[in-house]
């Protein structure tokens, strides 16, 4: 594996102690839940997890912004560490290990790295902008090569969201389309179609955090990242990831 930057060291580290926390807070029996005014659960591990990766920033970068799921924040001019302490939190409360904590650096308004680290499945992601994309045994990740919707593997987070944010109708138009779906949810699925394991991930609706670096580790494993409208931003407040090959299609079939 490729030596990495000082920036992407410092993240990988930044992921290093969230996953302290919040595997020691995985399944917990006095784990404790609130719900935020959008009525999505949050968990002692989600603040504590923001709480210490933001505290590490200030001490190393304080001169950096930064904006969390958890206690807010925007990107500014400069730099800005994007941080979702646990994306995946209703899995996480539940027990199922499918969840893990995003961290991305953006500069003058640009992703340049993202880590997603997911230990209770054992799995890190990460890539550095124009330095390719990598898994946790410096595997060198890349997309798949289907190159038809019938022979494509398709992924979303919750059927229900698209009928609030989007279209049910025009997803399932996509589904209908594809090979085969599935609903890995959140992170993981961005990850699989970087991994090349699927090829098409859809989300009606997402948060700055939830994806700034995800596009960074699809792009660098050869793949496209936009919004629905298919522009290439973490801002557009919806997500589409795909193997490139697929991307105008699945635009085509989710178009309203």
């Amino acid at each position: 594996m490729r030596n990495v930057s000082s920036s992407l060291d410092f993240a990988l580290r930044l992921a290093d102690a969230a996953d302290e926390i919040t595997s020691a807070r995985f399944r917990a029996q006095d784990l404790k839940v609130t719900r935020k005014p959008d009525r999505t659960p949050v968990t002692d591990a989600d603040t504590a997890t923001e709480d210490a990766i933001r505290a590490l920033i200030a001490e190393r970068y304080p001169d950096d912004e930064i904006a969390g799921e958890e206690r807010g924040g925007q990107v500014g001019t400069g730099r800005t560490w994007l941080i979702d302490p646990i994306d995946g939190t209703k899995n996480f409360l539940r027990g199922v290990p499918a969840w893990a904590t995003l961290i991305s650096l953006v500069i003058d308004g640009q992703p340049v790295l993202g880590v997603v680290s997911a230990p209770a499945l054992g799995k890190r992601w990460f890539a550095e902008a124009n330095e390719g994309a990598y898994a946790e045994d410096g595997r060198k990740l890349s997309v798949s090569g289907v190159n038809s919707l019938s022979d494509a593997y398709v992924s979303t987070t919750d059927l229900g969201s698209w009928v609030e944010h989007h279209s049910r109708e025009a997803y399932l138009r996509l589904v209908d389309a594809c090979w085969e779906s599935r609903a890995f949810g959140d992170f993981w699925q961005h990850c699989l179609v970087a991994e090349g394991v699927i090829d098409i991930a859809a989300e009606a609706i997402v948060n700055p955090w939830d994806v700034a670096g995800i596009g960074v580790i699809v792009k660098e494993a050869g793949g496209r990242f936009s919004d629905l409208k298919g522009v290439d931003t973490f801002l557009g407040g919806s997500a589409l990831s795909t193997n490139g090959h697929l991307h105008d299609a699945a635009l085509e079939k989710l178009a309203r």
